[in-house]
């Protein structure tokens, strides 16, 4: 070995180790979130169940029967005989007096009847059963209240101009769920007693 060579030699890099070198670690890429484009649904929120509000039920008369005493039916004969006279003799159309006859003698039985108590039950989704007849939210745009002395009745009115409303008397405790079961399907209208209604009550029909 030349001295030259030997001098130097602690300067040069032995061949397994100094000439060694570690390699870089790979570099780990950084996660990357999702592109959002305008074609990709978002997620859907988890949807919280509908809790059905309990149906409320309830038993009354089908119509308010009230007492009748003598005075009633002299003053409902005076009425029939007096318009059976004015046809008579003015108008002497006589199918109009069988007709008032006829007319007298159905309310007189009418009105002696007593009426039925049926069982009535209100459902926030189905509708209003009167017995066992269904009468749904679907066929009808609103309600109404209608309180007669202590009496107080709900009416559903119909979406076709013709067809009838329904009305339900309710007892005053369970007014409060009632109005609240049909404000939540069907909006709420003030009504009144129209003519008819006021001489029928009058007359205790």
């Amino acid at each position: 070995m030349n001295p030259d060579q030997k001098e130097n030699y602690w300067q040069q890099e032995p061949p397994e180790t100094l000439g060694t070198h570690a390699a870089p670690l790979p570099e780990v890429p950084a996660p990357v979130a999702p592109a959002v484009t305008e074609d990709s649904e978002p997620t859907p929120a988890p949807t919280v169940p509908e809790v059905e509000t309990p149906p409320v039920t309830w038993t009354a008369h089908e119509y308010i029967h009230p007492d009748k005493g003598g005075l009633w039916y002299v003053i409902f004969a005076i009425i029939v005989i007096g318009l059976v006279a004015l046809d008579i003799v003015i108008f002497h159309v006589y199918t109009l007096s069988l007709l008032v006859i006829v007319i007298a003698i159905a309310l007189i039985v009418y009105s002696r009847r007593p009426p039925r108590e049926i069982q009535y039950a209100l459902s926030g989704k189905q509708g209003l059963y009167i017995g066992e007849r269904l009468y749904n939210f679907a066929d009808y745009k609103a309600f109404g209240l209608i309180q007669d002395g202590d009496h107080h009745s709900i009416m559903l009115i119909p979406v076709k101009r013709f067809a009838p409303g329904v009305s339900v008397y309710f007892p005053e405790e369970a007014g409060e769920r009632i109005v609240d079961i049909l404000g939540a399907r069907l909006p709420m209208e003030n009504l009144k007693l129209d003519v008819i209604d006021v001489i029928v009550r009058q007359l205790r029909l």
